[in-house]
């Protein structure tokens, strides 16, 4: 049996109270911790960069799960590791199709791990020949750019042709799914192959956030 990580999104949580926040889902259970960077750009929406990940890098023992949905991952990848960053996830809509290797390479001679998402809109065999390099695939169940909105049922389908082709070529490339996960949701996309999934205002905020981490878990 596959084991389920949870990487909650810091998008949902109280700025004012960063390091408290950081250290509650730390002690509920979370093993990486999820943080959504955003340009202005490739996104409609302006999140937080790299003097906040500094900061926050080391004030904690999980896993640095980045992602970043800006218009140059070539140029601000390696600087995120930089920064602190274990994993670096860029998108496949932000580069031309002959960058994609590039950008790749660029952050794993960082030391970084690397992963590539995709868009609801953008079909899952656009990103297959891929797979041997990547340490991880982020499936965007919901349009990036904003926290809150509701999962799309197709997003499953992606997954379940991530989840063939992978156990298929005897990869150890992680599924990471990303928009509108609860337990209901979660729990579909589990059951459909993924092996990560970000939660942001399901964990944000609500006293028994320990008892839905083991829910998202499975546990």
């Amino acid at each position: 049996m596959r084991k389920i990580i949870v990487s909650p999104s810091l998008l949902s949580a109280n700025f004012l109270e960063l390091g408290k926040e950081l250290k509650n889902m730390e002690e509920a259970g979370a093993e990486w911790i999820h943080f959504d960077v955003m340009d202005g750009h490739f996104v409609p929406n302006i999140s937080f960069g790299i003097p906040v990940l500094k900061s926050i890098s080391n004030a904690h023992n999980m896993f640095n799960d980045i992602h970043i949905m800006i218009s140059d991952p070539l140029f601000y990848g390696p600087k995120f590791v930089d920064a602190g960053a274990d994993l670096v996830t860029f998108h496949y809509e932000a580069v031309k199709e002959d960058e994609i290797e590039l950008v790749i390479k660029a952050i794993k001679e960082k030391g970084a791990k690397v992963g590539l998402s995709i868009k609801p809109k953008t079909e899952v065999n656009k990103i297959l020949k891929y797979l041997d390099e990547l340490d991880l695939v982020l499936v965007m169940s919901v349009e990036p750019g904003f926290g809150g909105q509701s999962f799309m049922e197709n997003s499953l389908e992606k997954i379940r042709v991530l989840r063939q082709e992978i156990d298929r070529r005897h990869l150890k490339t992680l599924i990471e799914v990303d928009g509108g996960i609860n337990n209901e949701t979660g729990r579909k996309c589990v059951e459909a192959g993924v092996d990560v999934l970000v939660a942001g205002s399901y964990l944000f905020g609500k006293e028994d956030v320990k008892e839905r981490i083991k829910l998202l878990k499975g546990e």
